[in-house]
């Protein structure tokens, strides 16, 4: 089963402040700008297994540091940028028409970095209801507990993306429910388009303009996804985050998603399992209250880290960075840009010993 991962990092200079990639993005196909100035994101291509992911990822991402540093530039793996700091939208046709439709709602987007994993189709609905059931487990990559210098959640990206951002168009960027099967889901898929698409025509967008830059395949946000155009299910759930713990993350889904194309899938009680024989899912509610969790408390919700254990996740290999920061309410801007270039050289240090983990494997099977 092919899989493959895209990260969003903020960009920073040598005091901490976001500033722009310049030319990072030319370093690789790869490495791409995203509809913020002070953002890019790395991408891998489908692989056929988390080593060859993890190696891929961890060789371009090295790439890219060892560039941006040569250009006194940093990145930061956090799920916001702390504070609110200077972020401005590019001048691209599609942000605008977002903006159009989502007004000032619009601008809690521009303070999101995120992870997405994509896993190659199979037993699609399977697929699609296991990685809903899962979507808990970004309690185990939150990265930040603070949206423009005030503590939210303990996953504070998730918090504004979800409550906040799409507050007036819920069903675009919440956890939908469990799919009876691929004709349910894209029916789903295409109202929520032209929904969408009679809230811009309402803005004053141009149809044409509408058309160019949406389908039903892209237009809708919500955490776990089915591509047409790669062809995967994706899962948009986790925070931008240290690599090791990215790869620790594809490493404990990978073989819960490669079981939902073999055995039984059911949907049975509140608890939820996965075995050798078969992976129960909780009840869709019973999902929905262990995500609130997750965002809100983290890993330090007993009942989220049980439910994580049975689902097949090591919950003890994992050390969220929102952990790391202490519990007062509010940062400012000075406080903010320290913290980034603290987790901006924690990104190195890690990439360094990633990399260094595997030229000793390599020498020792030489």
């Amino acid at each position: 089963m092919k899989t493959s991962i895209e990260v969003e990092y903020w960009v920073i200079d040598r005091t901490g402040a976001l500033c722009t990639p310049g030319d990072l993005t030319e370093v690789s196909p790869q490495v791409e700008e995203e509809f913020v100035d002070c953002l890019l994101e790395i991408k891998t291509t489908p692989c056929e297994s988390v080593d060859d992911l993890a190696t891929q990822f961890v060789e371009r991402l090295d790439e890219t540091l060892r560039e941006a540093a040569a250009r006194d530039r940093g990145l930061v793996p956090l799920g916001t940028p702390l504070h609110g700091g200077t972020i401005e939208q590019l001048p691209e046709e599609r942000a605008r028409i977002q903006r159009r439709v989502l007004g000032d709602d619009f601008d809690y987007a521009k303070h999101c970095a995120g992870t997405h994993i994509h896993f190659e189709k199979r037993r699609v609905v399977d697929q699609l209801n296991a990685l809903i059931a899962l979507d808990p487990a970004l309690a185990l990559a939150n990265s930040s507990p603070y949206y423009k210098g005030r503590r939210v959640a303990a996953g504070a990206r998730p918090y504004i993306y979800r409550k906040k951002g799409y507050a007036k168009y819920p069903d675009h960027g919440q956890l939908w429910e469990y799919a009876e099967s691929v004709a349910q889901w894209n029916d789903r898929l295409e109202r929520r388009y032209d929904e969408f698409e009679r809230a811009a025509m309402e803005a004053g967008v141009d149809e044409e303009a509408f058309e160019a830059n949406f389908t039903p395949d892209d237009a809708i946000w919500a955490p776990v996804r089915l591509r047409k155009c790669f062809p995967t299910v994706e899962w948009r759930s986790p925070d931008a985050t240290l690599p090791s713990q990215i790869i620790q993350l594809a490493r404990d889904m990978y073989p819960v998603m490669d079981a939902a194309s073999r055995v039984d899938v059911r949907i049975e009680g509140e608890r939820g399992r996965v075995t050798d024989e078969e992976i129960t899912l909780p009840e869709f509610d019973a999902v929905r209250e262990y995500t609130d969790a997750a965002i809100h408390d983290g890993l330090d919700s007993e009942r989220v880290r049980e439910y994580l254990e049975r689902m097949g996740f090591d919950v003890d290999a994992y050390d969220p960075l929102t952990r790391r920061f202490d519990g007062r309410p509010q940062i400012d801007e000075a406080d903010a840009r320290k913290r980034r270039l603290t987790y901006a050289n924690a990104l190195e240090r890690d990439v360094a010993r990633l990399t260094g983990s595997k030229r000793a494997a390599r020498k020792q099977n030489a």
